[in-house]
């Protein structure tokens, strides 16, 4: 195995958590990803603030480099694939089906997060099996929003969590997986995002990530 992931057990279940700030389940050859955004830089854009481009292909070949790493077969998208409708150019739509075309192979499966339902439908060339809440596998619930449920851990995104390193002079604040008791909640997929400080409670892990390494906190 990759030196660079770290290992968690749920449920009596071994998952993989990547620096690609992607899950991944491997008796089931499942990758799981959150919040995405993608369109988020066209929506600033068209609003008339500069922003730099790039960002779309950065994370494209991130999520590439992840499920060839992996060799997932399937990918769940945990919500907010998208950022808003006007986001959604033409240009866009048509770099994302080439991208979906290049893993024709892998099954999508997206669970709608608040900012998908902008759109009622998505473009039929990105191949996505759409479901409205959630997906239930195994003794897992994957899902959006972050909310504890009888009898599954769940997994989530939403929230962006960040975790706080160092003092008050030289602060670092790094994106992380938060795995707590019940409920563990991804980073944000895309990097063109802000984010929350993590609570910790009791219990609970953090795993910071830092450039292509993945460290527990």
């Amino acid at each position: 195995m990759d030196s660079r992931r770290c290992q968690v057990r749920i449920e009596g279940t071994l998952l993989e958590l990547l620096p690609e700030r992607a899950l991944y389940w491997p008796d089931t050859g499942t990758l799981a990803v959150a919040d995405l955004h993608w369109g988020k830089t066209e929506s600033f854009q068209q609003h008339g603030i500069p922003l730099p481009t790039g960002v779309l292909e950065d994370d494209l070949a991130r999520l590439s480099s992840a499920l060839t790493t992996t060799g997932a077969r399937r990918l769940l998208l945990l919500g907010d694939l998208i950022h808003s409708r006007q986001g959604l150019t033409p240009t866009l739509v048509d770099r994302l089906a080439l991208w979906r075309e290049s893993h024709a192979s892998v099954e999508c499966v997206l669970v709608r997060g608040n900012h998908d339902r902008h759109v009622e439908t998505l473009p039929g060339r990105w191949r996505l099996d759409v479901r409205e809440s959630h997906a239930d596998e195994g003794p897992f619930r994957f899902a959006h929003q972050p909310q504890s449920m009888s009898g599954r851990y769940v997994w989530a995104g939403h929230l962006h969590p960040m975790v706080r390193l160092g003092g008050k002079s030289d602060a670092l604040r790094l994106p992380c997986f938060h795995v707590g008791r019940d409920v563990g909640v991804l980073p944000a997929f895309s990097a063109f995002t802000g984010g929350i400080n993590v609570s910790r409670r009791a219990g609970d892990r953090i795993f910071a990530l830092a450039g292509p390494a993945i460290v527990e906190v």
